[in-house]
């Protein structure tokens, strides 16, 4: 009888044990919702809010519009110092490594120090 309790009770424990321990999630539903989307008709659009013509544009979608050409602009300005700087320090770089091989001895004598060419 204490047997069949203990028997009994392992049973529904590896049941339990199975529900929580092992459960596995049911799949998500793909839910597909089709939109038209004309590339023309969107472009003449933001062509049109761009000039502030008459435009079939909502609040939010005029104000990305500015933001995206106002970055757009500051892009394209922005560019310009940065890499003129660069290239000056370049330029002093490399003209200062020309003058330090060809019109010093620091050369020289760093080849006689190790001993190179005796």
């Amino acid at each position: 009888m204490a047997t069949f309790a203990l028997w009994r009770l392992n049973i529904q424990l590896h049941n339990t044990m199975k529900l929580f321990m092992f459960r596995t999630s049911s799949p998500r539903r793909f839910v597909y919702k089709p939109r038209y989307y004309n590339p023309e008709k969107e472009a003449i659009e933001k062509r049109k809010a761009e000039l502030g013509l008459d435009a079939k544009l909502s609040e939010e979608e005029k104000l990305r519009l500015r933001m995206s050409s106002r970055w757009r602009r500051n892009d394209q300005t922005s560019g310009l110092p940065a890499m003129r700087y660069t290239f000056i320090i370049y330029a002093i770089v490399i003209l200062g490594g020309v003058y330090v091989i060809f019109f010093t001895d620091l050369i020289d004598n760093l080849i006689r120090a190790f001993g190179v060419g005796k």
